[in-house]
């Protein structure tokens, strides 16, 4: 019989984190429309094509961590693992490569099999912003301050760590400069590490091995190799960076994970969670359109890990808050319902208890963060008045109690929330 549980390394939203999980969106849609992205939701499965093309066949995304399937038709089918190569697929099959420049913003779970560990999940929660059609660093600027933005709004504090992994030609010279420094070390390089040495050897530089870190805290940095242009690039990032008053630790072994990245590459991090510090990163991938079979245009973006977020606000108060509490007396639910009516019309958030005992019924209201409480009873019906209770005022103030006219109510109150 199959247990009823979620399985390894997913979880249910539920209360106090559900209501954490809907902020987060919130607030990270709200401030990237300011900055004119728009939103978009691509399928939470693709091709396997798609990613093997986009994210590399060396990445450990694909070697490693996806979820593929054949479906019924015999296709061969992943669940998404990162968003970026979905929404490039989208700018693609829907020909919009000619009505550039185009800003999109998107949120869903992502799949990856992994260990599960706190922050680290098996279905995991992203929000992103790709920006399609600018290859001034500029735009780079203004993703950055989209992040730092929506950090600032969710008052979580992180680091900017950024480095530049250059331009093709930049790149191509640093490959050749890595594998002569790691072939020195390759029999004490661990096993994933040996595997990248030739396909991949700016990888090992983001490799989690304690040995393979410490070799490569003596490997090349990338800015010997640099072409004139990448370095200007990069240069410019930096100032731009500073014009706006936005910090930043030069991090030479920041190298992302992913094949597509170009020039820019970037992370925040946070002191708050151990060693699973990365909660937002990205970078520019001039590359990818063309790598998947549109034309070449650049881009840059960025994703943030919603997981890791809601653990730096897990100590907030996300609690449910109605701002009206309906008490019941008696039978009379059908005339607490229609006045609810009124009053959820005009945006204000009710919620009808239903325990007949007053005393619990106010207990609840009290848990339910509400403002106000309005007793309905034989006597309210009869006299055709609404008691009314100001749950924030303590006992004996004037206006901790009184009684309005039923067509008063919905007015008085109003005003007041």
């Amino acid at each position: 019989m199959t247990k009823l549980q979620p399985v390894r390394g997913t979880r249910d939203f539920l209360g106090d984190v559900a209501r954490c999980i809907e902020y987060i969106q919130n607030t990270t849609f709200s401030t990237a429309y300011r900055f004119g992205f728009e939103r978009i939701d691509t399928p939470i499965f693709e091709y396997t094509g798609i990613f093997k093309r986009a994210v590399g066949e060396t990445s450990d995304i694909v070697g490693k961590e996806m979820y593929t399937f054949l479906d019924r038709g015999g296709e061969e089918i992943t669940l998404r693992p990162e968003g970026t190569a979905p929404v490039v697929r989208a700018l693609i099959s829907n020909s919009m490569t000619q009505q550039l420049p185009l800003k999109y913003c998107y949120y869903g779970p992502m799949f990856r099999y992994e260990r599960p560990q706190r922050g680290r999940y098996r279905q995991l929660h992203q929000f992103g912003v790709e920006f399609f059609g600018i290859d001034n660093p500029h735009a780079d600027i203004e993703v950055l301050d989209l992040a730092q933005q929506i950090l600032d709004r969710l008052e979580i504090s992180a680091n900017l760590h950024i480095n530049t992994i250059g331009d093709s030609q930049s790149r191509e010279a640093y490959r050749i400069a890595l594998i002569d420094y790691f072939s020195k070390y390759k029999n004490d390089l661990s096993h994933d590490s040996q595997q990248r040495l030739l396909k991949n050897p700016m990888r090992i530089l983001d490799s989690k091995d304690e040995n393979d870190k410490r070799i490569a805290c003596d490997a090349p940095k990338i800015s010997t190799y640099l072409t004139s242009s990448a370095a200007v690039f990069f240069e410019k990032v930096c100032a731009g960076l500073e014009s706006i008053n936005i910090k930043y630790t030069l991090d030479p072994t920041l190298v992302r994970g992913l094949d597509y990245y170009t020039h820019t590459a970037f992370e925040f991090k946070t002191n708050d969670l151990g060693s699973q510090d990365a909660i937002l990163g990205g970078g520019r991938y001039d590359g990818l359109v063309e790598q998947m079979g549109g034309p070449s245009i650049p881009a840059v973006g960025w994703g943030m890990g919603i997981d890791r977020i809601a653990l730096l606000l897990e100590k907030r108060d996300f609690k449910k808050s109605s701002q009206i509490a309906f008490v019941v007396i008696g039978d009379y639910f059908s005339q607490a319902i229609q006045l609810a009516k009124i009053f959820r019309e005009k945006g204000k958030a009710c919620d009808v208890i239903y325990k007949t005992n007053p005393g619990k019924a106010f207990k609840e209201a009290d848990k339910l963060g509400a403002k106000f409480a309005i007793i309905i009873g034989e006597e309210e019906i009869k006299n055709d008045l609404i008691k009314v209770k100001d749950l924030s005022l303590p006992l004996g103030h004037p206006l901790k109690e009184r009684e309005l006219k039923t067509k008063e109510v919905v007015e008085v109150l109003c005003e007041q929330l």
